[in-house]
């Protein structure tokens, strides 16, 4: 005999129908996650979008009111997994200034190695810079850190993310447009940069922005 606890358990399971809906909404994100980062928010249909997620035209409504939703939820994705990746690989670093230096140089290789994410986040452009999700809040937390240690100077942590996230957008639309640069080399420069703005001295700037780097997971 089943017990109230028990059916009270099993009301709190997903049960068939929830799973299936799950997944029809995650294949229409990644269908539109791979739309984005081909070709940002162009004019492709609803049923090209259920066509490419390999699910019914008339499921889309279930779970989205517009496209522009939907992209909005794809774009949202990207900055969470964007940033669960950096906090994956830098937790563990100890030095504010490496913390920072780690997360603009990893961020940077996503065009190589992460594209889909890379180029979503060139796609996002400036607003990029202020969501609440993704590589913005961590950097506003790792600079406020760093100048709060001393180790670095910076006066505002939010103008401080906008110089930075902007440019680093801009080195990642650089090397979308230019496969043939070295990412390593360029973004390493890009965070030996951004130290010396932020303070550091030559030396001390580039030592840290070459540092051996995790390597980040696959997604």
């Amino acid at each position: 005999m089943t017990t109230e606890g028990e059916r009270g358990a099993n009301r709190q399971m997903p049960n068939r129908l929830d799973r299936r809906k799950a997944r029809t909404r995650a294949a229409l994100v990644a269908a539109a996650q791979r739309v984005l980062a081909e070709q940002g928010r162009a004019e492709v249909s609803i049923q090209e979008i259920t066509d490419a997620a390999d699910v019914g035209f008339g499921s889309f409504y279930n779970h989205f009111t517009s496209k522009d939703e939907l992209f909005d939820a794809a774009v949202a994705l990207t900055l969470e997994e964007h940033g669960a990746l950096l906090d994956s690989v830098v937790g563990d670093l100890k030095d504010p200034a490496e913390v920072f230096s780690a997360s603009v140089r990893l961020t940077g290789r996503l065009q190589r190695t992460h594209p889909q994410i890379a180029r979503i986040l060139v796609r996002t452009g400036m607003p990029y810079l202020t969501s609440e999700t993704g590589l913005a809040p961590q950097a506003m937390r790792d600079l406020q850190a760093a100048a709060d240690s001393g180790r670095l100077d910076i006066d505002d942590a939010r103008t401080a993310v906008a110089m930075a996230g902007g440019a680093l957008l801009g080195v990642l639309h650089l090397l979308e447009t230019r496969p043939d640069l070295d990412a390593e080399r360029v973004t390493d420069q890009l965070a030996a940069r951004l130290l010396r703005m932020f303070g550091l001295t030559r030396t001390e700037a580039q030592e840290i922005a070459t540092r051996p780097l995790p390597a980040l997971p696959a997604t």
